[in-house]
């Protein structure tokens, strides 16, 4: 089994530079007018998992060399208006069960701090991303045809913007960055929020009966057999023509739009844009904006393997499947 890497303090909760963590803290604690709120009650202590949690955060594996998924993406999830909820009242994961919470989007994978994370397909490095108050640090990878994935709460990068990655290849040291990770310490497990993104909108790479699953493995993804893979040579991302400037003009941020319009390569622009409206959906005038970019939304196919090395893990579970929650 491949050691973990020892991660100092600040890097598990993201709190480096403490400048930035404080400026993004105090964002949350001021409030934002196009950013709703968060939402909590009663039903948000299902999040804690204290023999799941505990156990992680000393280095260990819970459920042995499977990884504990403990919440999928939920398929009946609030209105982004209403608020980034964590609350337990509207909940269905693609198993028609109730592995989720209200808003989530995308799959946790519960994993010791210092684990290596991997890209689950070929693709380039488009941004990384420090959100203490959103995710913590965050690495953004482009895998062509319109098939983005991002890896949050991270403790480490090991690639930058700009970079090739081969399937299988390392990208970060995970952790539990962000300032959910630091208050829910140490009773929600330290995990890492997988996003995958088609077509500019989020998706679950799960996929119910009758539809099709993202992972290779249909929805048991498992570590990459190699480096590299016949199907990792697809057509590059490319966007609508105008695709760009109209997802900016939907932008209602002023100060936003300037900062993400500055960007010199287009490309980069158009995926900071798609980052920019999953990430903060309120500050765009369309719902799910990010579609403006796609003259056609990219089918659904099978180009995932599990983020994570075929020497630590051989596979997932699910926490409830697994006696966690």
């Amino acid at each position: 089994m491949r050691p973990r890497r020892r991660l100092s303090i600040p890097e598990v909760f993201g709190l480096s530079p403490l400048s930035l963590a404080a400026s993004q803290a105090a964002l949350v604690l001021r409030g934002d007018p196009l950013v709703p709120p968060a939402r909590f009650d009663r039903t948000s202590l299902a999040m804690v998992t204290p023999r799941l949690s505990v156990a992680t955060w000393l280095g260990l594996k819970p459920a042995g060399r499977v990884i504990p998924l403990l919440n999928l993406f939920n398929h009946t999830p609030t209105a982004p208006a209403d608020g980034w909820s964590v609350r337990f009242t509207q909940v269905r994961d693609f198993r028609g069960r109730g592995l989720t919470y209200d808003s989530h989007n995308g799959t946790d994978f519960v994993i010791p701090p210092g684990t290596v994370t991997v890209a689950a397909a070929a693709g380039r490095v488009v941004s990384v991303r420090r959100e203490f108050n959103r995710g913590g640090l965050k690495v953004y990878l482009d895998h062509g045809a319109g098939l983005m994935t991002s890896h949050h709460h991270l403790g480490r990068a090991l690639v930058a913007v700009g970079d090739r990655v081969t399937r299988g290849q390392p990208v970060a040291l995970t952790a539990y960055s962000g300032l959910d990770g630091l208050s829910a310490f140490p009773w929600v497990a330290p995990h890492v929020h997988y996003n995958v993104t088609l077509g500019g909108v989020l998706v679950d790479p799960f996929a119910p009966a009758g539809e099709v699953s993202l992972w290779r493995d249909a929805n048991a993804p498992r570590p990459a057999p190699g480096p590299a893979l016949p199907e990792d040579d697809v057509a590059p991302t490319t966007f609508s023509p105008g695709g760009v400037a109209a997802l900016l003009d939907d932008l209602r941020d002023d100060g936003r739009r300037a900062t993400l319009g500055a960007i010199a390569d287009p490309t980069l622009r158009a995926f900071e844009l798609i980052i920019e409206a999953t990430v903060y959906p309120t500050r765009f005038t369309t719902p799910d904006a990010g579609r403006l970019l796609f003259v056609d939304p990219p089918p659904r196919a099978p180009r995932l393997d599990l983020p994570f090395t075929g020497s630590d893990y051989d596979g997932v579970g699910f926490a409830d499947d697994l006696g966690f929650r």
